[in-house]
């Protein structure tokens, strides 16, 4: 619900140098853009649209407003999608006379036919044409969030340069999200694609509230709170990404001119206080070293420009980083970490702090990432490429970074399929994609169908992988009868039955040979005091039989 702080405050232009009017211009203008985008997650050209619209704000920063409205069928989400709608979305593009997608209005002006709606090709050149229009009204706009209870504020004026056609003209405030990650059909990135300017709610209800008179030296002034909830159908309200955009209409369609405003944020209880929200997530590493990123939000009333950061993995030594920005009240960043290394676990955990500020109760977090995936030594590539194939290349990088294959470019829609022989170490899949938007889909997979990396493509400028392959070649089911390694995890002793006069080698995830032995007996104890906690790869080999197994040091 809305509540209204005051009533309009009307003056002639003759009164105006008696109120303080702050934030609209008294000389005439020319009319700024509100484009309204139909759009929807599932449909394919849609984001087509979404870059045009971008394209037209970013020529005209100060003079064109976006709202994206999610309607109509292809809005409507499947099961683990985020629905997007809103209870105004229908009866706004049913006056529009939207029949296909993406369409949008420019000001919700008829140019041609008998619907505001029109093709994105034609949006580019009718905002230009509206943008030299004289307009009869200016507009501004600012507003605030109260951090403390997520109270919005809204403050509006008008004030007409000429005659508005209508006896009343009606105030229309929408609250929009941006950067808000979800499922995009045709967008090249899956459930991450970036939505902007999503219309969540209309403040002043469907169709706006109704403000008079409407003639020339008229002055309005409205000032509205609303309380933002937590979340809009299950999809969570974010403050820090919150923008308004306020326009007036003649009836519900003829929109003589809008303006937009991001929010400013009080209320906080401190004016020191950097969040660490969350660890970027880490995918399965082989034990050198990496560079964790954590994301870093400002949640006080100053100015964020310098921070301490202090991290380490799995207990070891700590490193220090600064760093050095700017982040304003609730703006976030995540901030790439130097690289560290680490003794690998089976489960690794890794810890970031932040220096001591106003409030330390938000200071730390941390994440666990897994060891990476323990393969065969024959590795298969199936990779279908785009409609860009010479976007796209490929490489698979040892332990040391040495590059052992690579691939591309390509011609476009082909069908690539490789294997690899790859010696017991650790290595990396790297796919690449040169636009940064992804491409065709990929999978990556062993001799025993243990699958490495699997893509549709939506991995932005590159996607990796980290395995490790355990030097057998293909299935090694039965090769030693009644084989039996135990404990696992162990402490000390590692007992190994039934492997009469077979060698013993004990690798580190990196390859490396660590412990060997020869000749063993019918029941051998291999002493593995020395090793570090971790995870460890054991060769077992007789002859042409070979086994290759996992086993864990955990003291």
């Amino acid at each position: 619900m809305i509540k209204k702080l005051s009533l309009s405050l009307v003056f002639t232009f003759i009164a105006l140098s008696a109120f303080s009017q702050t934030i609209v211009s008294t000389s005439p203008e020319n009319k700024n853009v509100v484009l309204e985008e139909y759009t929807g997650i599932h449909c394919v050209w849609c984001p087509a649209g979404h870059a045009i619209a971008k394209s037209i704000q970013d020529n005209n920063p100060d003079d064109v407003s976006i709202i994206n409205i999610h309607v109509g069928g292809f809005a409507n989400p499947s099961a683990g999608e985020p629905d997007f709608r809103t209870p105004f979305g229908t009866a706004i593009a049913g006056a529009a006379g939207v029949s296909f997608y993406p369409s949008g209005s420019i000001n919700r002006h008829v140019f041609s036919g008998g619907s505001s709606a029109m093709g994105r090709d034609q949006w580019t050149s009718r905002a230009n044409q509206t943008l030299g229009e004289d307009s009869y009204v200016n507009l501004g706009v600012e507003s605030s969030i109260d951090v403390s209870n997520n109270e919005l504020t809204v403050h509006v004026e008008a004030y007409y340069t000429g005659n508005s056609p209508e006896s009343t003209n009606k105030l229309n405030i929408a609250l929009l999200q941006n950067n808000t990650l979800g499922t995009q059909t045709g967008g090249d990135m899956g459930d991450q694609y970036n939505h902007m300017h999503r219309l969540v709610w209309l403040v002043t209800g469907q169709w706006g509230v109704e403000i008079s008179p409407t003639t020339t030296g008229t002055f309005i002034d409205e000032t509205y709170t609303y309380t933002i909830p937590a979340d809009y159908n299950d999809v969570p309200a974010d403050i820090a990404e919150m923008e308004i955009v306020a326009f007036l209409s003649e009836t519900n369609q003829e929109v003589p001119t809008g303006n937009r405003a991001f929010p400013t944020y009080t209320g906080f209880a401190n004016g020191n206080d950097a969040y660490a929200r969350y660890v970027e997530n880490i995918a399965p590493q082989c034990g050198f070293d990496f560079a964790p990123s954590v994301n870093i939000q400002n949640f006080g009333s100053d100015d964020l420009t310098s921070l301490d950061i202090t991290y380490s993995v799995n207990g070891g030594a700590e490193q220090s980083y600064t760093w050095n920005g700017l982040l304003t009240p609730l703006q976030n960043e995540s901030v790439e970490l130097p690289e560290i290394s680490y003794t690998n676990q089976d489960v690794n955990t890794v810890n970031i702090s932040i220096e001591n500020d106003d409030n330390n109760a938000n200071n730390t977090t941390s994440a666990n990432f897994d060891n990476a995936i323990i393969t065969t030594s024959i590795v298969n590539m199936i990779l279908n490429t785009d409609n860009f194939g010479s976007q796209c290349t490929w490489d698979i990088t040892n332990s040391a970074g040495t590059i052992v294959y690579s691939g591309g470019p390509y011609e476009n829609n082909q069908n690539i399929q490789e294997t690899f022989e790859l010696p017991i170490e650790c290595y990396s899949f790297n796919l690449y994609d040169s636009a940064g938007n992804g491409g065709g889909s990929v999978v990556v997979y062993d001799s025993q169908s243990n699958v490495i990396l699997s893509s549709p493509g939506n991995y932005d400028e590159e996607i990796s992988a980290y395995f490790t392959t355990n030097g057998i070649l293909g299935t090694n089911d039965n090769v030693f009868n009644n084989l039996v390694i135990y404990p696992n995890p162990a402490t000390s002793i590692l007992n190994i039955d039934n492997a009469e006069n077979s060698t013993i080698e004990v690798y580190d995830l990196l390859g490396r040979v660590i412990l060997s032995r020869t000749n063993i007996s019918l029941k051998e104890q291999l002493n593995v005091s020395s090793l570090n906690s971790g995870t460890y790869l054991i060769r077992i080999t007789n002859d042409n039989k070979v086994v290759t197994d996992k086993f864990i040091i955990n003291r």
